[in-house]
């Protein structure tokens, strides 16, 4: 094979796994949100909301608390789903987005939406632990080298 013919082969390649790649049939935003409905991601928003509020609140201290209840009464969650909906159709195709609903309904799926906020917590915990322990030991090292 001669040399000029390998960059030619290499871009038929690339090509071929890109389109393969790029073309795939994107999520519908039904098959979406019925995801993010099974993973409670679509609950987000109000756990957003919940948790800004009290910052909200020092933003407008004089604000009475009829003005946050009238807010709170407006609020629609329903908003950031249709922003994240676009997010999630941009990196998984229908056939994932399916492939995923499936899963959450199994007793395996809907286990693991049940933990997974544990999990989070207890990991998060375990990385500041594990992130403060090589802090004391770089600066142990640091110190050791120093002397």
């Amino acid at each position: 094979m001669k040399l000029s013919t390998l960059p030619l082969l290499a871009l038929i390649t690339f090509s071929a796994t890109f389109s393969a790649t790029t073309f795939a049939e994107p999520a519908s935003a039904e098959s979406v949100k019925q995801l993010m409905d099974k993973t409670g991601a679509g609950e987000l928003g109000i756990q957003a909301m919940n948790q800004m509020l009290p910052a909200l609140k020092n933003l407008i201290p004089d604000a009475p608390e009829t003005f946050w209840s009238d807010y709170m009464a407006g609020f629609n969650p329903e908003d950031l789903v249709e922003m994240t909906v676009p997010i999630y159709q941009k990196y998984l195709s229908e056939e994932e987005v399916q492939a995923l609903n499936s899963f959450y309904d199994t007793p395996a799926g809907r286990k693991l939406i049940k933990v997974q906020p544990l999990i989070m917590q207890e990991s998060m915990m375990a990385g500041q632990q594990w992130g403060q322990a090589v802090a004391q030991d770089v600066i142990s090292k640091y110190q050791m080298q120093k002397h």
